[in-house]
């Protein structure tokens, strides 16, 4: 039997737990910090949903991970360039389509790796809607396991590496080998990757394409001019 006293002694005890809302065999865990999901605008969600384009379902983009530069935007741009102009800043890793009054759409790109790039003026002398796509010579070379079972070419299609369109580069009437096209790999967008080629998200080359005609003209910067057109 326990004695009186004890048991008196213990009701204070017992009595407070009970008032703070507490056990004696565990406490109540505190209320996880709240983890703010970052405000995107409905327009940016939108330009980047799912697309039915013919047969082929270009996936959406989840804008919320998307680094807002990237994004697809109207900026002020000068150039001495023409509207109608595609002008490749491959240092800054845009794309901008030099429009009227002083105003481009700019575009973010995934760029080549060091040593293969393209710099100087070419022509688009042609159009491609979910091309086919072949690796040259050259990148079957460097990575024969990876490029030498495609030597026979690879269908277009969303799991094609060229996307959902592509701009060929001419000069002087012969096909430099280097596009600007789409991609299935969103997450390389910003970085230098690719084997020479200018890529864009499947969307935003998607509305480069419908702006362009053959014959326009693209230049690619070098590093001694980028960055210096944007305002």
């Amino acid at each position: 039997m326990i004695p009186a006293r004890a048991t008196a002694s213990r009701r204070p005890l017992a009595a407070l737990l009970l008032v703070m809302g507490l056990s004696a065999c565990a406490q109540t865990a505190p209320e996880p910090p709240t983890i703010e999901t970052p405000t995107v605008d409905p327009s940016v969600v939108s330009m980047y949903a799912p697309i039915q384009d013919g047969d082929e379902t270009v996936p959406g983009v989840d804008a919320a991970k998307m680094d807002p530069k990237n994004v697809r935007q109207v900026v002020d741009y000068t150039t001495g360039y023409p509207p109608g102009t595609i002008v490749v800043d491959p240092y800054a890793r845009f794309l901008y389509l030099v429009m009227e009054n002083g105003k481009a759409m700019r575009y973010g790109v995934g760029v080549a790796k060091a040593g293969m790039e393209f710099v100087g003026e070419a022509d688009i002398s042609r159009k491609a809607q979910w091309p086919g796509w072949v690796p040259t010579q050259n990148m079957i070379k460097r990575e024969p396991d990876r490029y030498g079972p495609l030597a026979a070419g690879l269908e277009g299609g969303i799991k094609n590496p060229l996307g959902a369109r592509a701009l060929y580069l001419y000069q002087g009437g012969k096909d430099t080998l280097y596009r600007i096209h789409g991609t299935n790999e969103p997450w390389t967008i910003g970085k230098s990757v690719s084997s020479g080629c200018i890529r864009l998200l499947n969307h935003d080359i998607i509305d480069l394409h419908r702006r362009v005609p053959k014959g326009s003209k693209v230049v690619v910067l070098g590093p001694d001019e980028s960055g210096k057109g944007e305002v």
